[in-house]
């Protein structure tokens, strides 16, 4: 495990909720909750699942845009005001309805002074094409009073050279909601959506906070396996693991995500050869 500096530490919430499709009040109070619990561990930065108030497993594409809202709808502003009440950075996901009253699978940064970005996610998994419409711009990063924070949603952290975008524009720690259906593995093994935040974390030398799901929807369950990793990737908190709300905290030096040596003579991003990738 990384040596924190508790001068510089920046205290990261990472929840795992229990949420139904459909049932937005429910969802909304189970994150308002877990928000506030984070909070009173002195969180500064907290991490929600994807699609928060809508739920994951539509019946159809009418019924994920029956449940979506605005990026100024009530689900973000009500992240606003918590965020506000208890000077947080908060990111969580959402189904949005676009200008264009498209529909999205989007994530916001919000603080004390508002929404910071909005981020859609580009990369859809299995039926997510059938119901929305993807993102086709980087993850942002953005600078906060706690640090250069970039987000993208689920998926979309499996592309190693997606979280190579927000990591050479200089992000301190990647927030993912995400909803990873469960998978069968080996006795004694992390699920490989797990390995590969970690993995991620430690080739961009970046703290990565993924924020899942349990509990049944439908009849789909959840990993469970919300994480905070270092920026050596080994986790500072969880996984989980287990089907069970859940909320991990982990102080995060993140002056060390400004650093990419990984041994005196090697610089994971310097060392990159661009030229021979194509």
């Amino acid at each position: 495990m990384m040596p924190v500096s508790s001068d510089h530490s920046v205290r990261v919430a990472a929840c795992q909720l229990s949420l139904q499709v459909g049932e937005t009040g429910r969802n909304r109070a189970a994150a308002s909750d877990a928000i506030g619990i984070a909070a009173g561990q002195g969180a500064h930065v907290v991490v929600l699942p994807e699609l928060v108030p809508s739920g994951y497993v539509f019946a159809s594409a009418a019924e994920a845009r029956a449940l979506a809202e605005p990026a100024d709808g009530p689900t973000v502003t009500g992240w606003q005001r918590l965020a506000a009440q208890h000077d947080l950075v908060i990111v969580g996901g959402f189904c949005e309805l676009g200008e264009s009253g498209e529909v999205l699978n989007s994530a916001a940064i919000v603080d004390g002074g508002g929404t910071r970005a909005i981020y859609r996610k580009a990369h859809l998994w299995d039926a997510e094409p059938d119901v929305f419409t993807p993102g086709d711009c980087d993850p942002p990063v953005i600078d906060t009073a706690r640090g250069r924070i970039g987000v993208m949603v689920c998926y979309d952290a499996e592309f190693p050279e997606w979280v190579r975008k927000p990591a050479l524009a200089g992000a301190d720690l990647l927030a993912v909601p995400t909803n990873w259906p469960a998978e069968p593995r080996p006795a004694g093994e992390r699920p490989m959506v797990v390995l590969n935040v970690q993995a991620a974390a430690s080739t961009n030398r970046i703290f990565i906070a993924a924020a899942d799901r349990c509990g049944t929807e439908r009849g789909v369950s959840w990993t469970g396996g919300t994480v905070i990793a270092g920026a050596d990737g080994y986790p500072l908190a969880g996984p989980v693991c287990a089907d069970e709300p859940a909320v991990l905290v982990a102080d995060c030096d993140l002056r060390l995500a400004r650093s990419k040596a990984n041994s005196p003579r090697n610089d994971v991003h310097a060392d990159r050869r661009p030229g021979l990738y194509r």
